[in-house]
């Protein structure tokens, strides 16, 4: 079953991204899923096929989008015990732990919290985004623990996905990072791009890339002769790029502890505690966890704030440095 979106350009409208152009227009279809229909060349401006979402309009253009029945998916259930903080008709709240993917990618197709969920709640959940991504409304590193939402239907999905691009979700990171933020307390505001060294790698962006927005703030700062000088921070994010927090934090040379894509190398110091030696040298991870997550409920309209504690594998090497500041 085919529905057809006939739009025409105005003249007060000319120069707008078609993408956001047919969001404005049709508020109850996402940026997300529009872009998704156009880059499955779904979209003609004037009889032409265009799946560039961020074209530019011209006065009196014809737009005709056609939104299709979603993709069926055809993903193998994978029997793994999902922490569900929350959960109701509309949508789930997880809280991840470090080490699994969200969604299926090039390498792992069945072990990850895509798998998990077809196990758990199987057609229950939203299809109108990518076919590999049922219910993923946004996403978390594998190696970055804490909260996530998923979507169990297309209208909490499109509702969702609208407070995300219009960057009205509440998430707050904490991470533990070398060194001391120069200010304390700021915005980290930058455009993010996709390193032209290395693929897998974001980078900072001079001339092209997306606008990313980190407001941080200085918790603890471990400062002593028995360790490195490390500093807790609250990453409350304005915009989500890709790896955003720790590229960031690697633009001001402030590493991410245990971060190992953007890694700093480990500086052993002469009188280090052995046991904080031991567990920086062993940590398989980043210490980075997404601690709060608040949104609107998109049926009831209430505010839903959700908050995760520190993993223990994080919560151990805390107290270990504040033992050590006493």
């Amino acid at each position: 079953m085919k529905n057809i979106i006939k739009l025409i350009v105005k003249e007060s409208e000319i120069n707008q991204r078609v993408d956001v152009f047919i969001n404005k227009q049709k508020s109850s279809l996402s940026r997300t899923r529009v872009k998704n229909l156009i880059l499955k060349e779904k979209l003609k401006i004037n009889d032409l096929i265009i799946t560039n979402p961020s074209k530019k309009l011209n006065i009196r253009d014809k737009i005709q989008l056609e939104i299709s029945e979603p993709e069926k998916t055809s993903l193998k259930p994978y029997n793994y015990k999902l922490n569900i903080i929350y959960e109701d008709h509309d949508l789930l709240v997880i809280d991840k732990s470090a080490g699994i993917s969200i969604h299926p990618g090039a390498g792992n197709y069945d072990n990850t919290i895509v798998n998990a969920l077809m196990n758990y709640c199987g057609k229950s959940l939203s299809n109108i985004g990518d076919e590999l991504r049922p219910g993923i409304v946004h996403r978390i590193d594998k190696d970055t623990s804490g909260l996530i939402v998923v979507a169990k239907n297309n209208i909490s999905h499109e509702h969702l996905s609208n407070q995300f691009n219009k960057h009205t979700i509440k998430r707050i990171y904490q991470t533990l990072i070398w060194g001391k933020l120069r200010p304390q307390t700021g915005t980290i505001e930058t455009l993010i791009t996709r390193s032209s060294k290395n693929r897998q790698l974001m980078e900072v962006g001079f001339t092209k890339g997306k606008k990313a927005i980190t407001n941080y703030k200085t918790l603890e700062v471990f400062e002593n002769k028995n360790s490195p000088t490390l500093s807790l921070i609250a990453c409350k994010l304005k915009t989500g790029r890709t790896h955003q927090i720790r590229v960031h934090m690697s633009y001001k040379g402030n590493n991410i502890l245990g971060d190992k894509k953007y890694k700093k190398k480990f500086k052993k110091i002469k009188n280090i505690n052995s046991d904080l030696e031991k567990i920086i040298l062993n940590l398989d991870r980043q210490f980075l966890h997404a601690k709060v997550l608040g949104f609107v409920h998109p049926k009831s309209g209430k505010e839903m704030e959700f908050t995760s504690i520190l993993p223990q594998e994080l919560e151990k090497i805390i107290k270990i440095l504040r033992k050590l500041n006493k």
